[in-house]
């Protein structure tokens, strides 16, 4: 069994008497792409936002590599390897393609701000930036702003700028929503290929969409596991199926 790389135990939320995650426990094991599911309102952007301390839970824990990290801030939390991705995909709408990942992989080097510094010191970005928008099949729209890219491209950008910090654990909060068929299939694709030696922990609601991508299938209803395993397993399972039903999903 590979090693579990993250963790939760007992995670628990309340917001004013409201119990909206109740003693949830997740194991992510390491190189493994594993998904959160459920239908709307299962909770599952809650548990992300715990995981990612964007919220602080109000019982339980979350360790990262063995770590506890339960009360660590969401930037310490990126800088140890566990990289959510709009923590740095909040991309510019009218930089190009090239200059928002360069951008990104500005940050860990500190100089992200620094506008005012000459193009040229920043051209030893450029190789790298060029290789990550290539993994991400955005060659032809290197030199286009982001504010023209169709919507499935500018998803592959934000993954394309999560990659700029090199994480250990990247973190999609539902990335293939919105997108029509095609755009599905590529983007799934897409994160299938940067999984490769990396864990990704994504959050999704569709099952359907996640069968052939994910290793591991955690299933959330009204904040609680419902089942958790790989999709044969959890596609199988009747009150897995009567969840979506009951919510108009297939």
């Amino acid at each position: 069994m590979a090693e579990i790389v993250l963790e939760a135990r007992d995670l628990s939320k309340e917001f004013k008497g409201f119990t909206a995650v109740k003693g949830v426990n997740l194991q992510v094991r390491r190189g493994t792409i594993h998904a959160l599911i459920g239908p709307n309102g299962a909770g599952k952007s809650t548990v992300f936002n715990l995981i990612t301390r964007f919220l602080p839970p109000t019982r339980g824990r979350i360790l990262y590599k063995g770590r506890d990290i339960t009360r660590a801030r969401p930037a310490d939390v990126a800088r140890m390897g566990l990289v959510r991705s709009f923590q740095i995909s909040a991309v510019f709408p009218h930089l190009s393609v090239l200059e928002n990942v360069r951008v990104a992989l500005q940050r860990p080097l500190g100089t992200s701000f620094h506008f005012w510094k000459p193009e040229a010191s920043l051209h030893g970005l450029h190789e790298r930036a060029r290789d990550l928008i290539d993994a991400v099949n955005l060659a032809a729209w290197a030199d286009r702003a982001a504010v023209e890219l169709p919507y499935g491209r500018k998803r592959a950008l934000e993954i394309a700028t999560t990659l700029a910090l090199d994480p250990e654990v990247m973190l999609l909060d539902e990335p293939l929503a919105g997108m029509g068929h095609e755009d599905i299939g590529h983007t799934a694709a897409l994160i299938r290929r940067v999984a490769a030696g990396r864990t990704v922990l994504m959050v999704e609601h569709n099952l359907s969409v996640v069968a052939d991508l994910s290793d591991t299938i955690t299933v959330l209803r009204r904040g609680e596991v419902l089942a958790e395993g790989p999709y044969d397993t959890v596609s199988r399972d009747p009150e897995v199926r009567e969840a979506y039903m009951g919510a108009g999903h297939g």
